[in-house]
């Protein structure tokens, strides 16, 4: 009696200091808050189980009725599985698309009354979720669990996995095991932000395409933007840049992106270079400049003011009086590029001289005059010197942007044997050095072809790596491997990214979506905080697109639509406060 009572005062205790809007946890040490939702998610389908006769799975149908993540009493709707006289028994369940989370298993009355130990395969392709780690094998546990063995309780639940999938192959280890599952929902963590910025038109395919970049780069948008959500699931200050092109279009401001900008300023003292990578810390630079022309917060500019100012006098001490770069470190442009160090050569000084430029507008905007003029002095000796990029689409892209290069020369270049040599990454500027040279049907091809290319082989998610002619003879993700068509997964990849380690959502493959509202829309901020827009729609061969933008102020709507006459006739509504010039 005195037990009860002692817990009774303690509840009411608990009650009076929440009722006060104190926490209960309030004299503890806080740490955060996670900014995210969980949704569970029922499987859309069973891909493939070990045995079909009902000997060894029974009921397997059940685990596609929606969930509610409870387990009870009842002995109806149980998929029970028996692993016996060598028989592994093991299922497949499709999710139906990529998400970043974890499992739910429910379990169900069995004839067990202690834990059974489960092997859980998490897989961003079929493939994957057969796929074996250590030795000599692709797959691994690198960053985030994929393939673990767990101890599901009797009527009870258990949550686990941190990683990126769409497939889960449970599997029963043991001999002579039995399990009743109630239910198995995926864990979908994600931030439950509305998708302000739209595009529609009348091609399915180019819409997909946007959409599909939307949610790739949304899922990485965790409590820090991550490049993947398997591997690496960290902030690669380079990778960010074509995300933050992507959220500005799709999501407008969100604190993920300075918050993460932040975290990689803080960690990284100024003797070295972000992620160890020289050309990171440029692009760090560059990411601030698409930031403030989106958002115009000179507040928190001036919160970067020390470092920026500290970095950019160290890239101006690395360019002598010949427009030469000394930038020493990991030097980096995207993996496809690493072979071919002239390339990163020329890459690099293009790279420089756009920083030299974003550092004088910056430094402008924080009345750092000197600053200012030291950074243009660099970057008119930058442009003066235009290095040999070969072959290197990246290289030459980035020519093209920095203004070295003519930009019908280098649109030459890119477009030489279509997709080829395109990559994931640096496709983005790709695209925009073909939008300079005002080959926008040129790049609408491509973005169908390429990005249209991992659409066709089952991807929800937009890769870290893709080569078109992985295409030639390949089975879908979302299939089991056949012996008469090439395993992608299993069978491409190179440098970090070999096989199964290859990342199927990587935010830096976004790009097509900031590309297709800013060029195809024709959505272009020219001055900071979306004060001032152009409309400039390029449609190609497209008949009408329309779509919304998000800014400061609001969000715009247009709609473009061609007359017989090959004009285009454009109706919009914007916000008070933005100025839409043509």
């Amino acid at each position: 009696m005195k037990k009860r009572r002692l817990a009774f005062v303690v509840l009411l205790i608990c009650l009076c200091v929440q009722s006060a809007g104190q926490s209960p946890f309030s004299d503890n040490v806080f740490s955060f808050r996670d900014s995210r939702v969980r949704d569970y998610i029922t499987p859309t389908a069973i891909l493939w189980m070990s045995d079909t006769t009902n000997q060894y799975i029974s009921n397997p149908e059940t685990l596609l009725l929606p969930g509610i993540g409870q387990a009870t009493l009842s002995s109806r709707d149980l998929c029970c599985i028996t692993s016996k006289d060598g028989h592994t028994a093991a299922i497949l369940l499709d999710y139906g698309t990529q998400m970043h989370g974890g499992l739910q298993i429910v379990s169900g009355i069995s004839e067990a009354n202690h834990p059974v130990k489960v092997r859980v395969r998490f897989g961003e392709s079929v493939s994957e979720t057969f796929s074996e780690t250590g030795g000599d094998e692709t797959a691994t546990n690198d960053h985030a669990m994929r393939d673990m063995m767990v101890d599901v309780p009797m009527l009870g639940r258990i949550e686990i996995g941190n990683t990126g999938f769409r497939f889960v192959r449970i599997d029963l280890p043991v001999d002579s095991s039995y399990l009743c599952l109630k239910e198995i929902n995926a864990i979908s963590i994600y931030r439950d932000i509305p998708y302000l910025g739209s595009f529609h038109s009348n091609d399915s395919l180019l819409n997909q395409i946007w959409q599909t970049g939307a949610y790739t780069v949304h899922l990485n948008m965790q409590e820090y933007l991550w490049d993947g959500i398997k591997r690496d699931q960290l902030v690669w200050v380079g990778d960010m840049h074509p995300e933050v092109m992507a959220i500005n279009a799709v999501f407008g401001y969100n604190e993920v992106v300075p918050k993460s900008l932040d975290l990689v300023r803080d960690i990284t003292p100024i003797d070295e270079w972000m992620n160890g990578i020289s050309s990171y810390s440029m692009w760090w630079v560059l990411v601030h400049q698409a930031w403030y022309m989106q958002y115009g917060d000179l507040n928190y500019l001036e919160e970067q003011k020390d470092y920026l100012l500290q970095l950019l006098h160290k890239f101006i001490a690395l360019i002598d009086e010949q427009g030469n770069e000394h930038l020493d470190g990991v030097r980096f442009l995207d993996w496809p590029s690493n072979p071919y160090p002239e390339a990163i050569d020329a890459g690099y000084h293009a790279l420089l001289k756009m920083t030299m430029e974003a550092g004088a507008w910056l430094s402008d905007l924080l009345h750092e005059e000197e600053t200012a003029e030291l950074c243009r002095s660099k970057a008119r000796l930058l442009g003066t010197r235009l290095p040999d990029a070969g072959k290197s689409k990246q290289a030459t892209a980035l020519l093209s942007l920095a203004g070295i290069m003519p930009p019908d020369k280098a649109n030459e270049v890119i477009v030489l044997d279509g997709a080829k040599r395109f990559s994931t990454f640096y496709g983005y500027y790709m695209l925009q050095a073909m939008a300079k040279a005002g080959n926008y049907q040129g790049a609408m091809e491509i973005i169908r072809q390429y990005w249209g290319g991992m659409l066709k082989l089952g991807a929800t998610t937009f890769w870290e790596d893709f080569n078109i002619e992985w295409m030639e003879n390949a089975g879908r993700i979302d299939e089991l491997p056949s012996d008469h068509t090439i395993d992608v997964h299993a069978s491409y990849g190179d440098h970090c990214y070999v096989g199964f380690r290859h990342s199927f959502c990587h935010g830096w493959a976004a790009g097509p979506t900031a590309w297709l509202s800013e060029h195809v829309l024709g959505i272009k901020v020219l001055e900071p905080g979306c004060r001032t827009i152009r409309v400039e729609p390029n449609l190609g061969d497209l008949k009408w697109v329309e779509g919304t933008y998000p800014t400061p102020y609001g969000t715009i709507s247009l709609k473009h639509e061609k007359l017989e006459n090959g004009e285009i006739k454009t109706t919009y509504s914007a916000p008070e406060g933005i100025t839409i010039v043509y």
